[in-house]
């Protein structure tokens, strides 16, 4: 099974990353760096919510909690049975 660590990061590269020799790891900052905004973020919350079968609350979809693809991923697992 892909790691869920590499799924969300090839998500961002995919749908928010106009450039793809933009250098992007599991620390890069997506909002405070500008990848990611708030109508993104809520596309990836969806997604998140669809691909893990989750719901994840909106108080806990904070940007910071979006903010690496690291934080997502903690962010994800509390919710994943």
């Amino acid at each position: 099974m892909e790691d869920m660590k590499d799924i969300v990061l090839e998500y961002v590269r995919d749908e928010y990353m106009e450039d793809e020799d933009e250098e992007l790891n599991y620390d890069t900052p997506l909002i405070s760096g500008g990848i990611v905004d708030s109508f993104s973020m809520v596309s990836l919350k969806r997604f998140l919510e669809n691909r893990y079968n989750i719901q994840i609350p909106d108080e806990k979809a904070t940007p910071e909690a979006f903010d690496t693809v690291n934080s997502i991923v903690a962010l994800v697992r509390e919710y994943v049975k």
